[in-house]
This record gives C-alpha cells, sequence and structure tokens, in this order.
C-alpha cells in the first residue's frame, strides 16, 4: 500500500508543482522520501538539460580568438586560412579571411562560426606599417614590419592570445585545443636548432646537428600527436633552401617516418589539401633521393660509352676507306702491265724517264712508250695526273 499511495502524489505533483519550481508545500504528510525522489529526479533533470544545450551548441561550432597587441606596433590585426603548407614562412594576401581593428586598450576579437570542424592551421599577423605616412609600405603586400603567429584550432576553439611578460606580442596562447601552441613551441626548437648550425660553418658541424636535430624534431612531432604540426617541422627540414636538405634526402632514403606520417595524415585528414600536396611531394622527392648518386654513376656510363662507340666507329671508317681505296687501286694496277706497273711505281717516286730506264734497264725511249700507254690506259694526259691518281689512293 505504501508504494501504492506514492505514486499518485508524484504523479499530481508533478503536473501541478514543477511549473512554480522547488519551493512548494508538499502535496501529502508523508513528503520526506518524496521529497528525496523528486529532487533526485530534479537534479538529473537539469543536468541533462545542460548536457543536451552544450551539445547542440558544440554541434553548432563557434570559434572565439581574442587578445591585446601593444597599440604602437599596429591597429589592424588579420586572420589568415592555410592550406598550403609550403606557404607558412610568410603572409600571402589570398590567405586572409578576416581582419579587425584593435581597440583603445589595444584588445582584438575574431568570433564565428564559418571555419572547418576539424584542426586546420592559421595565421594571425598585425600590420605595423604606417600607410598615411609612406606611400607604399608594403613589399609583396604585406607590411614589412609585420607580426604574425601560426597556430592550430578548429571552428569550436576559444584561444587568447596574451602579451608576454616582457609586452612581446603573440608569444603565448591559451586554447580549449591542446595543440593550438604546438607550432609556438616548434618555432623555440627551429632557434635552438639554428644557434647549433651557426656555431661552426664547418662540414662536420653540419652533420652532427642534422643527425641531432632531425630526430629531435621528429620525435618531438610524435610526441606531440598532430601530423599537421608534423607538417610544420616537415616543411622547415625538407626546405631546398636550407642546410638540412642534402641530408634530408639522405634520410628520406633510409628512415620510414615520412611514410608513417603520410598513413597519419590520411587518417587524420584524409581529402584534405594537406595530405595530397605532401603525398605528392613525398613520392617525388623519394625519386629524387633513390635516383641521385645512380643517375651520376649512370651518366658517367653513358657517356663513356658514347665516347668509346665514336672511337670505334672512326676506326671502323678509316679501316673501310683504307680499304676502300686500297680495292680502287688493287682495280687500277689489274688493267697494267706488269712492266707498267714498275713505271708507276718510279713516277711516283719523282724519277725522270732516263731514272726510270737505268732503274729497269730498259731504254729511255721504251719509257716513253710504257708511260704514252698508260695515258691511254688511266685516261689521263701528264706525269702529274698519274701521280695524283694514285696519291688519292693511298
Amino acid at each position: 500500500m505504501a508504494n501504492k499511495t506514492l505514486k499518485q502524489p508524484i504523479f499530481k505533483f508533478l503536473l501541478i508543482d514543477v511549473p512554480i519550481g522547488r519551493n512548494f508545500t508538499p502535496f501529502v504528510t508523508q513528503n520526506l522520501y518524496f521529497y528525496s525522489v523528486f529532487d533526485a529526479y530534479y537534479m538529473s533533470t537539469k543536468t541533462l538539460f545542460f548536457l543536451l544545450f552544450f551539445i547542440i551548441l558544440k554541434s553548432q561550432g563557434q570559434y572565439r580568438f581574442d587578445g591585446q597587441i601593444n597599440l604602437d606596433e599596429g591597429k589592424t590585426v588579420y586572420l589568415s586560412y592555410i592550406e598550403d603548407y609550403r606557404k607558412l614562412s610568410r603572409i600571402y594576401i589570398d590567405q586572409i579571411i578576416r581582419k579587425t581593428e584593435v581597440d583603445s586598450l589595444g584588445r582584438f576579437s575574431f568570433k564565428g562560426t564559418n571555419l572547418p570542424e576539424e584542426n586546420r592551421i592559421y595565421r594571425l599577423h598585425l600590420d605595423g606599417c604606417d600607410v598615411e605616412s609612406k606611400p607604399n609600405p608594403h613589399i609583396l603586400g604585406v607590411c614589412d614590419f609585420s607580426q604574425s603567429v601560426l597556430f592550430i584550432a578548429n571552428n569550436s576553439d576559444t584561444l587568447n592570445f596574451s602579451k608576454s611578460p616582457n609586452g612581446q606580442t603573440f608569444c603565448q596562447i591559451a586554447s580549449t585545443n591542446p595543440s593550438s601552441d604546438d607550432l609556438l613551441q616548434i618555432e623555440s626548437l627551429k632557434e635552438e636548432m639554428i644557434v647549433d648550425f651557426n656555431d661552426f660553418n664547418s662540414e662536420a658541424n653540419r652533420k652532427i646537428n642534422s643527425e641531432k636535430w632531425f630526430t629531435s624534431l621528429q620525435e618531438f612531432g610524435l610526441r606531440l600527436n598532430e601530423p599537421l604540426a608534423e607538417l610544420f617541422i616537415y616543411d622547415f627540414l625538407s626546405d631546398r633552401r636550407n642546410e638540412t636538405y642534402s641530408y634530408y634526402l639522405k634520410d628520406l632514403n633510409d628512415n620510414l617516418y615520412y611514410d608513417h606520417l603520410l598513413e597519419r595524415l590520411k587518417k587524420g585528414y584524409p581529402e584534405t589539401a594537406y595530405t595530397q600536396l605532401y603525398e605528392n611531394e613525398i613520392h617525388l622527392d623519394e625519386q629524387i633521393a633513390s635516383g641521385k648518386d645512380t643517375a651520376i654513376f649512370t651518366w658517367k656510363w653513358i657517356l663513356a660509352f658514347i665516347l668509346a662507340l665514336s672511337l670505334l666507329l672512326n676506326l671502323y671508317l678509316l679501316f673501310q676507306r683504307k680499304r676502300s681505296r686500297e680495292i680502287i687501286k688493287k682495280g687500277i694496277l689489274e688493267k697494267l702491265t706488269f712492266q707498267e706497273q714498275k713505271i708507276v711505281h718510279e713516277i711516283l717516286k719523282e724519277k725522270t724517264n732516263k731514272e726510270i730506264a737505268t732503274d729497269l734497264f730498259i731504254s729511255v725511249s721504251t719509257v716513253k712508250t710504257h708511260i704514252n700507254n698508260l695515258y691511254k690506259k688511266l685516261n689521263v694526259s701528264k706525269r702529274e695526273d698519274i701521280k695524283g691518281l694514285f696519291e688519292n689512293q693511298n
């Protein structure tokens, strides 16, 4: 009966007393148990309500990026959205998506619902050029005195860019996203790396520090558990303008880290410009890295082969030419008698008729007769023609 009597007051309370809140007069005399049951129900309903409200708010997504700058550094703050990680090193006009003016205290704020739901790379930069005092203060559309900060965020994040204790702008990030300040941490490591490289400008120093910092930066990126931060590291280490590029090609051949990074990007950021660009670059660089030494070695052999082939071809042509001349000469001599051939050899030795007669033990008139016969058979009219005919064949 006790359970049965409790059902009716609870039902009546829910119908009558809920609209006026929790300050009510109990409907039944035995109300202590009723009150505790309803109180638990009310608290769970309240929690559920706020949970649903938070889920709805989260599903809608709204970002807020605010902070404070020094007024003497500028009055306009720009927000950029970066899809091409090769454009992280400087400001590009085509990346800017919003701008805002700071208030009298140097505070600024960006908020809205139009950013991607997943993490992306963004930049805030401050235009420090005095447009009024200089006719063309911007180089490539960007102020030469700009200050900027790169960060990771999504459409639901709240970030605050506070000044450092010594008043520097964009040096500290407080965020609801644990990855937002990853790029700032990497920038600090890069500065340490540059100092190490600049200590001694020697090949040995570059080799030692390349091995050290490639390992350190890659391991640091893995600990961050954010592939976009690893892309920031990769962009720096693989830059063709840096001294690290030659070591990067070697590391690319020996280290599976780059293939694993591609797998992480495909898993975390499929069908994005980040992943597509990295995949294209890594495949091209792998071909360069694997074929660089081989290509030089191959070209050396190709050139050596071409030279050897050219030499053999020239020797063959010379041999063929000589053989051809011998055949022609032999064909001409076959038309002559043995004595006429002797006369030809004597003429080629520049001997006179008398000298020929003496050498061959014949008379001068016989020599003249043989020479006239040679003119007819060889179709020439003088001794010089005979010389020219046989000298060309030699």
